[in-house]
């Protein structure tokens, strides 16, 4: 394997400037790095100190540091909001995430960001996680805008076998691949051999979402040894992030290797907020983790990239979200959409690179029939619904029912970033204002696609085997 070669060329190169300027008509490549369940402060350009991610603090460095950065509270809405810049509630995957069993995925008439720059005439390849939909072949990425796949469809993945709950889950091009090896080298591997593929010949668009570092708590072997001052999970996970440090660097060497850094666009992000913060993931002093619509489980850590376009070192504060990510995009790479659906996600590019305002009034954070929050400049709403709890047996035996009340809470996050003070008694213009908007994109929003999980269910000896 090449891969111990190349992360020395990283380590060596990225700091130097690329040895083959690009055409400054040439239409830029693009990476995207998503980091599963990534603890916001983990990674050394967040401020993390505990864990050694070198490759991406270097990276980080040569652009911008993303403050503000939104996703949604769980990865198949975060995944599907950045692919196709619509928010998920109009998927209907507002809810939780594509079970193994679903019947459901991202729905057939949504067009990707791949689509739109597989028409512009990029190469465009997905290495990582899918999770949004493996039931039927045209749920799948290379029916979905990717000309180049490799890795698995369900969440959740044993990082050696290759298993989720006992089916195999390793494809390649939608078909069976039984290559052996720890999970994020092997992404990293096939990323960077796709870079080197298309370099210099076509654009390129590198989707790259990484399993790592997500549950099963799986190191690669010697990987913990760097950690002998953590401990249990926590020191796991550090070599997880680590090693996925490690197949980012050798993606990076292959773009400058190919001579094509300085026209290409590097984006690093998390899909949510770190799990079991404060035990496993860390981050900061950001109220809750994932799953939640506080700021820790939203808010997450993240980076812009663009030698010559982003100034380096610097850090944007304005409000982003993952579905920003499809039209400014298409507008810097030269694509159009491919439908006529209305994107939620705005064109940022000028924020990016030209330190303009966020173009965003308002950004949803989600919407759901139990819990909903929006962020408006300084102000954030959330809003959990009044619920019934199912009738019980109380201690003395006796039914019982207690019906919940409505709970709003209102931040300034300018002022009360880590949101300690609930603000919703005392601004209650403000909360009518946000709460208008909050209830118009709930009317919008589709009924969330689910399936419980079948009494019958039982894994197949392969996900996604469509016979090829």
């Amino acid at each position: 394997m090449k891969r111990t070669s190349l992360l020395v060329a990283s380590l060596v190169v990225l700091s130097l400037t690329a040895p083959i300027a690009a055409a400054a008509d040439a239409p830029p490549n693009v990476v995207y790095f998503l980091v599963d369940d990534l603890g916001r402060n983990d990674c050394g350009f967040m401020g993390g100190k505990e864990i050694k991610t070198p490759q991406i603090d270097e990276l980080a460095a040569a652009g911008a540091k993303l403050d503000a950065y939104y996703v949604q509270p769980v990865c198949s809405p975060t995944r599907a909001a950045l692919l196709t810049g619509r928010y998920p509630m109009r998927h209907g995957l507002q809810v939780g995430v594509v079970k193994p069993w679903a019947k459901h995925g991202l729905p057939l008439d949504e067009r990707t960001i791949a689509d739109d720059l597989k028409a512009a005439g990029y190469a465009t390849g997905i290495f990582g996680k899918w999770h949004l939909g493996h039931f039927s072949k045209e749920y799948l990425p290379m029916q979905r805008g990717f000309t180049r796949q490799y890795g698995h469809y369900n969440g959740a993945l044993d990082y050696f076998t290759h298993e989720r709950d006992g089916g195999f889950d390793w494809h390649s091009d939608g078909k069976t691949c039984r290559d052996e090896g720890y999970s994020t080298a092997l992404i990293g591997e096939k990323a960077a051999e796709f870079v080197a593929q298309n370099a210099g010949k076509r654009p390129f668009f590198a989707y790259v979402p990484f399993n790592a570092v997500h549950s099963p708590y799986q190191p690669p072997k010697g990987g913990v040894d760097a950690y002998p001052e953590l401990k249990g999970q926590r020191r796991n996970y550090a070599a997880m992030l680590t090693a996925t440090d490690a197949a980012i660097g050798e993606v990076v060497a292959a773009v400058v290797k190919a001579g094509v850094r300085d026209n290409t666009i590097f984006i690093f992000s998390s899909d949510n907020g770190g799990p079991s913060p404060g035990r496993i993931t860390d981050n900061g002093a950001y109220r809750g983790g994932k799953g939640g619509l506080y700021e820790g489980g939203v808010r997450v850590a993240a980076f812009a990239t663009w030698p010559g376009h982003i100034k380096p070192g610097s850090t944007i504060t304005e409000p982003l979200h993952a579905v920003d990510w499809r039209p400014t995009l298409d507008k810097l790479c030269g694509a159009k959409p491919t439908s006529d659906q209305p994107l939620d996600g705005l064109d940022v590019s000028s924020t990016l690179t030209a330190g303009a305002r966020s173009p965003h009034k308002a950004i949803l954070l989600n919407t759901t029939a139990s819990a909903s929050a929006i962020r408006a400049g300084d102000w954030k709403l959330i809003v959990r619904a009044a619920t019934a709890l199912p009738n019980g047996k109380g201690k003395k035996g006796k039914r019982a029912q207690r019906l919940g009340q409505e709970e709003t809470e209102l931040f300034n996050l300018t002022d009360d970033p880590y949101e300690q003070k609930n603000l919703a008694a005392e601004e209650p213009a403000k909360v009518a204002e946000l709460r208008e908007q909050l209830d118009r994109f709930a009317k919008e929003a589709v009924p969330p696609q689910a399936m419980p999980r079948p009494a019958s269910y039982k894994a197949p000896a392969i996900w996604g085997d469509f016979g090829g």
